[in-house]
Formats: structure tokens, sequence, C-alpha cells
């Protein structure tokens, strides 16, 4: 591999790899400069929103921050298939990376070619699955929601043996972690599994589990049990019988893989530094727009749906039940990390789910898109491009931490610089 590392973005949103790895500087918007992790430059990027033209408003924004032509707007699928036939390039890459749905893996039958295994199409893991089997890259880091590590609910850990098989069979070894943000400094728990990829088989195994890429970056403390887990070699084994039968998945929130053995163990986390909570990001309340205020006559609404809850209801069918759940903050406190922000924060409307604030004056106000984009890392005001309100928050929710891949990548860099050392 050259001093320089080429990476290409899978499923981009708006850039959170891009902006974590490669760093940031505009003469546009020189406050928005931000260090690369090393020697990172992302060559080739595809983002795609199903359906019209008028959802591919965070492609828009990917181009706008980072150069026209920057990002491949189409179906990766198709893009792939175009590669194949010739009919289109790709450039080769050191690194891939990427954040894709957690959706049901299953592989559908083994291919009489040479290729191997056939997966249900639509589902975005056998794009990076392809990709990775045409292009070849070194390196390769991928973000997911943590119940991947035990989905589906029928076959426990089913869809994460399915990916490890994959990897294993494609030359890679892997290790995971989840990464709960908030536990390391930033300003929201947002908790993530990020996987680390390389293709080689030199790691050693147990060595690995504690020092490895992800744990320089966000260091654990040493634990008792770990866990040893077989991986079936075939991806098509893996979909049939993996974990058959048992209530719970195997894996644990860190693991290991080189061949075909984990070995796993749960996070502690070691994090001794500065920590951020949701009041560092927000906004003078003189750049808070009317329509952000939650109306008195909305208040009992808020309220009901922001609470405690057990009550008759009737299913569909005619079944009657009881529903229950229990009370959520409201408001939200602002001395300490905020929740997870998803996609449906955008809109005025009430919901359970959307945060809310109480100004110096007494008022409750939603949060405003620019703090969603610091919230999850990103500078000041990076969707505002022509966006409604919903479509920045839709977003920010899809997006990542920008600090967690740009530390990961920072000891990336800092390891193939000094492959001795390790």
């Amino acid at each position: 591999m050259s001093d320089e590392i080429r990476v290409a973005e899978l499923f981009a949103g708006v850039g959170g790899f891009r902006l974590g790895l490669d760093g940031y500087r505009s003469t546009n918007h020189p406050e928005w400069e931000l260090p690369a992790a090393g020697p990172f430059r992302t060559v080739w990027a595809n983002q795609w929103e199903p359906g019209s033209d008028r959802r591919q408003f965070a492609a828009r924004c990917y181009e706008e921050r980072f150069g026209r032509g920057s990002v491949v707007c189409e179906d990766i699928n198709r893009v792939l298939d175009e590669y194949e036939a010739g009919e289109r390039g790709i450039p080769d890459v050191d690194m891939a990376v990427g954040g894709f749905p957690c959706q049901d893996y299953s592989v559908a039958r083994t291919l009489s070619s040479a290729r191997g295994i056939e997966g249900k199409k639509g589902v975005l893991w056998w794009d990076i699955e392809r990709f990775l089997y045409l292009k070849k890259p070194r390196l390769v880091l991928l973000e997911n929601v943590d119940r991947i590590l035990k989905s589906p609910a029928k076959q426990r850990g089913r869809d994460f043996a399915i990916i490890l098989s994959c990897l294993a069979s494609l030359g890679y070894s892997a290790e995971w972690q989840v990464i709960n943000s908030a536990e390391y400094g930033f300003p929201q728990r947002r908790k993530r599994i990020y996987i680390f990829a390389e293709r080689t088989q030199d790691w050693k195994l147990g060595h690995r589990l504690y020092d490895g890429v992800i744990p320089e970056a966000f260091p654990i403390q040493h634990q008792a049990v770990v866990d040893e887990v077989q991986i079936p070699v075939d991806p098509v084994d893996a979909s049939a019988n993996f974990n058959r039968g048992r209530k719970l998945s195997p894996f644990r929130n860190r693991g290991v893989l080189v061949g075909n053995t984990v070995l796993t163990c749960d996070v502690v986390e070691r994090y001794s530094g500065e920590r951020r909570t949701l009041g560092d990001v927000l906004v003078p309340e003189s750049q808070v727009p009317a329509q952000f205020y939650i109306p008195d006559d909305q208040l009992p609404k808020w309220e009901y749906l922001k609470g405690s809850k057990r009550e008759p209801r009737v299913a569909a069918n005619g079944h009657e039940y009881t529903y229950s759940e229990g009370a959520m903050a409201f408001p939200d406190a602002t001395d300490r990390p905020s929740r997870t922000i998803l996609t449906g924060e955008g809109g005025s409307g009430p919901s359970r789910f959307k945060h809310v604030i109480q100004t110096s004056d007494g008022r409750l106000r939603r949060l405003v898109p620019d703090e969603l984009d610091q919230l999850q890392g990103f500078p000041k005001g990076w969707t505002d491009t022509g966006m409604t309100d919903g479509n920045r928050a839709f977003c920010m929710g899809n997006a990542l931490v920008v600090g967690i891949p740009h530390r990961i990548g920072r000891v990336i860099a800092r390891r193939i610089s000094n492959p001795n050392q390790h």
C-alpha cells in the first residue's frame, strides 16, 4: 500500500466517514476546518435513496460539501452490475467504508458458478460483500446498529454470523466493538457497532481481542469471561444452521475473527477524558426560529406521548391487550449527553421520541437542525443546503458520530506507517 490510503465510501449519506477520515478544508467555510485522521483520500462514493430525484437530498448535500462529481447518486446494485459488465469504472481503493441497514441477511442459495453465494435482493449487505469481492480493498470499516449481534429473533446471531462468514471467505480477519459515543466524551448516547477488517490471516486471536485497532481508539477493560465461537465456513450454512434453537446470541459487544474462529467478550469502557453534553451544542436562543417552540395547546399531547402508559387496546384482529410503556424525560436534560437522535426528529408534530428542551424563559422547544448536525459531530450548518427541517433531521438520524471513524482512522494510519509495532 502506498503512503496514501485511497477510500471508497458506500451508502455515504452526507459524508460522515469521509469527514472523519479525510478531514475538511474549504475556503467557503474556513470555520469548518477539521483535521484528517491520516493520509486518507476518498476517491469514490455512492449514495442513493430509493425513490424519486426529490429523495436525493443527502447526495446533493454530499456533492455541495465535497464538490461536483464527488458522489455517484445511483442504485449501487446497478452500478456494480455495470462495473462487472465493463460498462463503467470504479477506481481501485485501499479501504472501503460504510454504514448499512440492519436487515434480514439470509442467504438464498449457493450459486453453481464460482462466485459462491446469493443473498436476498435489495439487502444492502450483499452490495458491500459484492464490492469487497470485486475490488478487494485491504481494509474495511463498517458501522451498524448493535442489534445486528442478536438478529433475527428466531435465530439469534445468525445475521452477524453470515457477515463474519462472508468476510472470512473473502480472506479477511475482523474485529468489532459496540461503542456508546457518550461513554467516550461525545454529547450523544449513540450505541453502534463498528467492524474493522483486514485482508490478512496474521492476527493473533487472543492478543487482538484487547490490542486491536478499535480498542486502541476506544479503550476497554480486560474481561474474565471470553467465549469462543466457530463460524461456518459457508455463509449458506450460517444462514440455515447457526445457533438454531438457542435463545441467546453467542456474540458479545467485543470480538475478533481469524479464520473461522471468534473470541468475544462484553465491553466495559475505560475513559477519563472530557465529557460533553447536549447543552454544549445548543445554539443561542436568538437563532431559534419561532416554529421550533411548542405551542401551549400542543403540550397535553406531548405530555401524553412522553409519559408512562398502561391502557387497554384492541388489535386490528380484535384481540384485546394491555399496552404499557415507561415515561421519558420531558424536557430532556441539557447537563448530560442527549438520547440517540432519530430520523424523525424533524417536523413540528408531537412525538414521544423527538428531543425537547426548556429555554431560559421557561418555554419548550424542539432541537433545530444545526444542533442535530453538531450532536453527530458535523460542523454547525453542514446540512443547511436548502433541505427542509425534516430532511435535515432524516440525514442526521441516519448519520454517524464523525469523531468515531476519526479516532479509529488515526490508529489505522499509525499502524500502517509503523507496522512492526503491532
